[in-house]
């Protein structure tokens, strides 16, 4: 009988250290896992399970994670509280196993969303659109420009005027309302010209004089390539 329960004592044994062993394993590959969301900049989509002091409590694949409150919003958060079972998107920025440490920051997510929706909107713009702008402040090597819907274009000093600029304070001012063309768009950057606004306007002028059409679509357009085609 004694050794009966000695062997049933050592395959349970056996059995629990085995079972030990496979949860070790399991989240080790969980805390990988995690390690390689970060590294991947992932937004998880995530609920506040608890709420404790200076931050709040998600989990991530079985793993406690933390939010403090100064990542928690792009705004400043007041009542923790109100936080409690809300859906969240969150990036995680720690992963550190040994000491079962996962910080997450739900502000680093919706800056990383607004990011991409500016991208968006930008993407969809077309060159050679026209467009007003307000012109935000000024560098050497040019003037930025807001022309609305968060989004700002660089007008270079080589595109401010047909005239040598030396400084762009010669042309705008800050707050100064603009009109300006779209000439590229790449890479999530607008660059702008009121030079080729300049240009537009003499090209007008001149097919008018000789009576040919200018419309929007030519804007941009070479007089010479305009006229080649047409006979005088």
């Amino acid at each position: 009988m004694a050794e009966e329960l000695k062997e049933t004592r050592e395959e349970f044994e056996k059995e629990l250290e085995a079972s030990l062993e496979k949860a070790e394993t399991n989240e080790s590959a969980t805390w990988a896992h995690l390690e390689q969301m970060k590294e991947d900049e992932t937004i998880l989509p995530l609920t506040v399970g608890g709420v404790v002091k200076g931050g709040v409590i998600v989990y991530v694949e079985g793993i406690r994670g933390f939010i403090p409150a100064s990542l928690l919003s792009t705004s400043y958060v007041e009542d923790l509280n109100v936080w409690l079972q809300k859906d969240v998107e969150a990036k995680i920025i720690t992963v550190e196993e040994e000491n079962q440490r996962l910080v997450l920051s739900a502000k680093a997510a919706a800056r990383e969303r607004e990011k991409q929706e500016k991208e968006k909107k930008i993407a969809q713009l077309k060159t050679g659109t026209v467009v007003e702008g307000t012109v935000e402040n000024l560098m050497p090597y040019g003037a930025f420009v807001d022309i609305g819907d968060g989004i700002s274009g660089l007008v270079h000093i080589s595109q401010m005027s047909r005239k040598r600029v030396k400084s762009p304070e010669e042309v705008v001012k800050e707050g100064q309302k603009v009109t300006v063309k779209i000439i590229k768009v790449a890479d999530g950057k607008v660059s702008l010209s009121m030079k080729a606004i300049e240009e537009d306007a003499e090209a007008a002028e001149k097919a008018k004089e000789v009576g040919v059409e200018y419309t929007e679509e030519a804007a941009g357009t070479s007089l010479g390539d305009l006229l080649a085609n047409i006979k005088l």
